[in-house]
């Protein structure tokens, strides 16, 4: 693992010599003057007042959509304590083993006679 590693480290240090040694010969070109459409939009004040909007949108939607999803849950709740058993004082009647062991220990006497 360590000689994979070393490798590793080794040529990735040669790439990067290569391109700092490269680097210099790049002419640096004067950025194009883009009076376009897109470039105009880009630059002005629009996208911020969009983004803005969109993001107002958003937070009232997704403040909605959680009231909603909590409604939904406490729903959910209520109907599942309507239908959960309860035995006395509230609480679920405790499992008895015994009893379900008996009635396998009886079914598989009577099936065998």
């Amino acid at each position: 693992m360590f000689v994979f590693t070393t490798v590793l480290m080794v040529s990735l240090s040669a790439v990067l010599y290569l391109m700092v040694r490269a680097l210099p010969r790049i002419a640096e070109e004067p950025p194009a003057e883009g009076h376009g459409l897109l470039d105009r939009w880009t630059h002005s004040q629009i996208p911020e007042k969009v983004d803005t909007v969109l993001n107002g949108f958003l937070f009232k939607f997704l403040r909605k959509l959680k009231v909603l999803v909590l409604k939904i849950d406490n729903g959910l709740s209520r109907r599942l304590e309507k239908v959960k058993p309860a035995g006395e004082n509230g609480k679920k009647p405790p499992i008895d083993f015994k009893e379900m062991a008996g009635q396998n220990k009886g079914s598989e006497s009577e099936g065998g006679q």
